[in-house]
């Protein structure tokens, strides 16, 4: 389990992290988001261990991270901008890992070797495409058999087939070995096919963190047309948003969906849709009163 309690981190005087908790289950997919400069990239390099909190506590498994051997080989972690050896090649890549990582799994990258068939194991990585650079960190990640992974914005660069194919080899290893993933992304779509957890970071803070079905169950989307005038509903529910066209009021309304839809079929409304919220049109509307400034968006 990763657990998260009341951090600070500040830089020069900036507060990056302004008491961030978050809670990480084992055998659990967690999808950290938010706007440029939420403090994303920061927490990540507390639970490497490659930051000390200035205030608070970061654990895994109960054991802080900083400066703690035994936790951090536990865990693989693939940045947004990739590092490897001066000029080395996946095959001495591996070599390197497999003296690191005591549960290398040699039988698994001969296996992988099917799925990563385009790369070429002795050509020295930093003269791959961006792609295929991603592609091997991947590869050399999952052979490592951590308990935990850590991405930042992973399958970047990547084409749509091998993302794919890369969720899969990660939900499997989720699923069969209780691998703990967290990951930060701007592409909210793919978080949405893969997530247990969400959690969503702002200005240094975390705003909400919640399981996503939950989440998805807590705003609700709503289409109505009225026989006649609208009704004023700001002080009857949270109405994030409201969008009128024509005749068909388009509303953005947080909390309990069946709550929600007694309070609008009181006013015998001609017709009302419940329409699915995406993970991001959630992200923007649960920013919306931050620093976002939504307004008139067409729906």
């Amino acid at each position: 389990m990763i657990r998260v309690e009341n951090v600070e981190k500040s830089f020069d005087g900036l507060k990056a992290l302004d008491g961030i908790s978050l809670t990480v289950e084992k055998g659990s997919v967690y999808g950290l988001v938010g706007p440029n400069g939420a403090g994303k990239s920061t927490i990540i390099k507390h639970l490497t261990g490659v930051y000390k909190a200035d205030k608070g506590e970061v654990s895994i498994n109960n054991e802080p991270v900083y400066e703690n051997p035994r936790i951090k080989e536990k865990i693989s972690y693939i940045p947004d901008e990739l590092f490897f050896i001066n000029r080395a090649s996946v095959k001495q890549m591996m070599k390197f890992y497999r003296n690191i990582y005591k549960d290398f799994d040699m039988e698994r990258f001969e296996k992988l070797k099917d799925v990563f068939s385009s790369i070429n194991i002795n050509k020295p990585i930093c003269k791959l495409s961006k792609g295929m650079q991603k592609q091997a960190a991947f590869w050399l990640t999952i052979c490592c058999n951590p308990e935990i992974i850590i991405l930042d914005e992973p399958v970047d660069g990547l084409d749509p087939v091998m993302r794919r194919q890369v969720w899969s080899l990660l939900l499997q290893d989720v699923a069969e070995r209780s691998t703990t993933v967290l990951v930060s992304s701007h592409n909210l779509r793919e978080l949405e096919d893969v997530c247990d957890t969400v959690g969503i970071l702002n200005k240094g803070k975390m705003m909400l963190e919640k399981s996503l079905s939950s989440l998805q169950g807590s705003v609700v989307k709503y289409q109505v047309v009225y026989n006649g005038e609208a009704p004023e509903l700001k002080d009857k529910l949270d109405i994030l948003h409201v969008q009128n066209n024509a005749s068909v009021y388009t509303y953005i309304i947080r909390g309990e969906a069946k709550m929600i839809e007694d309070v609008l079929r009181s006013f015998q409304p001609v017709i009302l849709d419940v329409i699915p919220l995406t993970l991001e049109e959630i992200f923007i509307y649960e920013l919306g009163g931050e620093d976002y400034g939504i307004k008139d968006i067409i729906i």
